[in-house]
């Protein structure tokens, strides 16, 4: 049996594709993304797509949602404009028995999706089945950067699996593989102060939403070096996400929201990355399911933008700049292809900054990026 029949074992016997009775546009997204079946090239396809609609960690008793399907109603409509980038849509997870079925298949298919190496969307459910993103990189034991889209801290006491906790098992889990950990888009006022100060002292970075709005830029270095992204669409503020009824009349603005999932695109790291609180029911005219395809499209975009940029090995593609700050020696790289830096840590490694944090040496200010780096080292 091949490792595709093994992973349909865990979805949907029918598939969006067989439900659809839409004509698509050859230059529709729909007329590109492959069924993924067990004759499927795997090794020409760069992103999986693949739906789970369990809301039971978020609410007892919920029914499965069809929201992942709804989506691609909205996402198949797009036009497609990059050729380079090749899709391919596994279906939906199985509904299963139990809240813990649905789960384990969930994972299995996404660790089984990694081992092939793999871009994976998921489209939830749930924001608690980011946990599955994680039991992956643990199961590989695997070190990563773990980032979090969301207007909440979902920290809270509990048995760290449902739907206001699920993070206390991921950050605090032993054997524990986060290496550093980022919250974006947070509202002070809907999060305990305590609990930002505790992720401060553990070097881990939160960014709240006025901050992020500020200076949408700066979030790319963030997700450039990440390996997992999980965004709950209560991110958005209400007006541009009706469908989300806990969400605030704060928060990104739709059009910011498809820039992060640009940049998140563009890392060559990042290959787990779920959108979840997407509930069909209470989606008016579709505006919250267009606005999760236009930001998948610019994920897409991302991808195609990422292919692009050369190995840090290749120096030909990079300005160089020498900088003295502070009394640091520090080596700034421009890329030549996509123009994003990189900086040089004193035991040699590179790691994401931005065009600011460059300025930031040049005036003889130590940038942030380097600081808070600097810190976890130590620490």
């Amino acid at each position: 049996m091949s490792t595709i029949q093994e992973i349909q074992q865990f979805t949907a016997a029918i598939h969006f594709q067989e439900l659809a009775t839409e004509e698509y546009a050859p230059t529709q997204l729909g007329s590109h993304i492959q069924q993924i079946s067990s004759g499927t090239d795997m090794d020409a396809i760069d992103i999986v797509l693949i739906g789970c609609g369990e809301f039971r960690g978020q609410k007892r008793g919920a029914s499965y949602s069809s929201g992942p399907d709804r989506i691609r109603e909205e996402l198949y409509k797009l036009h497609y404009w990059h050729q380079e980038v090749k899709i391919g849509d596994l279906g939906n997870i199985m509904e299963g028995k139990s809240l813990a079925d649905t789960r384990a298949a969930l994972k299995t298919v996404l660790s089984e999706l990694h081992a092939m190496g793999k871009k994976v969307l998921v489209l939830g459910g749930s924001h608690d089945l980011t946990l599955q993103q994680y039991e992956v990189f643990k199961e590989a034991e695997e070190i990563i950067d773990f980032t979090i889209v969301d207007m909440l801290a979902d920290v809270a006491e509990g048995s760290g699996t449902n739907y206001d906790d699920y993070l206390m098992t991921a950050l605090t889990s032993t054997p524990n593989f986060v290496r550093h950990f980022n919250l974006i888009g947070f509202q002070s006022y809907y999060v305990n102060p305590h609990l930002i100060e505790t992720l401060d002292k553990l070097r881990f970075d939160c960014l709240r939403v006025g901050k992020a709005r500020e200076d949408i830029e700066q979030i790319e270095p963030t997700l450039r070096g990440t390996h997992l992204l999980s965004l709950d669409i209560n991110a958005v503020r209400y007006s541009d996400a009706p469908v989300n009824r806990m969400a605030s009349p704060n928060g990104f603005f739709g059009d910011e929201m498809c820039k992060i999932t640009r940049f998140a695109g563009m890392s060559a790291t990042l290959n787990s990355f779920g959108i979840y609180g997407y509930i069909p029911e209470q989606d008016f005219e579709n505006i919250t399911a267009k606005l999760i395809s236009q930001m998948l499209w610019y994920y897409i975009d991302g991808v195609s933008v990422g292919k692009s940029e050369a190995s840090l090995d290749d120096k030909d593609q990079f300005f160089e700049y020498q900088i003295t700050f502070t009394g640091h020696n520090s080596l700034f790289l421009k890329s030549k292809r996509t123009n994003r830096w990189w900086i040089k840590l004193p035991e040699g490694r590179f790691i994401p900054c931005s065009h600011k944090d460059y300025i930031s040496a040049c005036n003889n200010e130590m940038p942030e990026i380097w600081l808070r780096e600097m810190e976890r080292m130590v620490g």
